[in-house]
């Protein structure tokens, strides 16, 4: 190798590197921006009070603690039908269904269903679930709107961490007498956990900080109290966040950062847990 074609070598290696560098540092400096600008407006306004107390005076006065509550709610319902049937869709369209027009159709059409806007997806759960259905505008109306968003996510994920799955332990599992049934369940399965988890939280963080689906079919800005029952209206967090910031004249701008705050925390929060889960299901699997 001539001593050309080494300098030729080393300086396209550090060119990529200095691009690679320059494309990660646009993307993290925007972030570390917004995130540093949002703690510095809106912590002033955290405190026990604001955390745990009802909001007054259209939200001018008092805290979010039912917007707070309204979110998990909201997270916890969408979770609760989103995971079992996006998982079952993963596992049935990778080991059970032939690979055929209509099952490519299929899978693409879930690709393309994560690209709907959020807004359409609001309007199909007012015509479906609060009229059809009569579920009234309601947190369960919400949960089931969020958890038809979240299915696109949810089975794409499941779908690659069960093809992530190395086909040696499945083709020895069946060698030695096992059915198919038993073979996903007891192999593929815990082998694309820590997948389908990941995903499926991730899914559940995004939909945490939608406006446009829960406006149309829940979503409250002032209540009294926590919603009693699935089928009563609710506060959430990114729904208050736009009303005061948008239609309260006269709202605190440490008020309107501080309940972004919040809402970036509880994001950020699933997408740490994602991370332990992901880390720890690897570290059970692994040793």
């Amino acid at each position: 190798m001539t001593s050309r074609t080494m300098v030729s070598r080393q300086l396209s290696q550090r060119t990529a590197f200095g691009l690679l560098m320059l494309a990660t540092t646009i993307v993290i400096v925007p972030v570390l921006f917004i995130i540093i600008y949002m703690i510095v407006n809106g912590a002033g306004a955290i405190s026990w009070e604001f955390l745990t107390q009802s909001p007054s005076q259209a939200g001018k006065a008092g805290g979010i603690f039912p917007a707070i509550v309204g979110t998990f709610y909201l997270m916890l319902g969408t979770l609760i039908f989103a995971l079992p049937v996006g998982v079952t869709a993963g596992i049935y369209l990778t080991e059970y269904a032939r690979d055929n027009w209509l099952t490519r159709l299929i899978n693409t059409a879930i690709l393309n269903l994560a690209g709907v806007p959020s807004i359409v997806y609001g309007l199909f759960g007012l015509g479906v679930f609060v009229l059809a259905l009569n579920f009234g505008m309601s947190l369960l109306a919400a949960s089931f709107t969020l958890a038809c968003q979240a299915l696109a996510m949810t089975i794409t994920t499941s779908r690659e961490a069960i093809l992530a799955v190395p086909r040696e332990y499945k083709e020895g599992s069946l060698a030695v007498g096992a059915t198919k049934w038993q073979t996903v369940r007891h192999i593929v399965l815990p082998q694309a956990l820590p997948g389908i988890i990941t995903g499926a939280v991730l899914a559940m963080s995004r939909a945490a900080g939608e406006t446009a689906p829960i406006l149309v079919v829940g979503a409250a800005f002032f209540l009294p109290g926590l919603p009693q029952s699935p089928l009563d209206q609710f506060m959430a967090l990114p729904y208050h966040l736009y009303t005061a910031a948008a239609h309260v004249p006269g709202m605190p701008k440490s008020t309107i950062w501080g309940v972004a705050l919040v809402l970036l925390v509880v994001v950020m929060s699933f997408n740490v847990l994602a991370t332990v889960i992901r880390l720890r299901a690897r570290k059970r699997r692994y040793g």
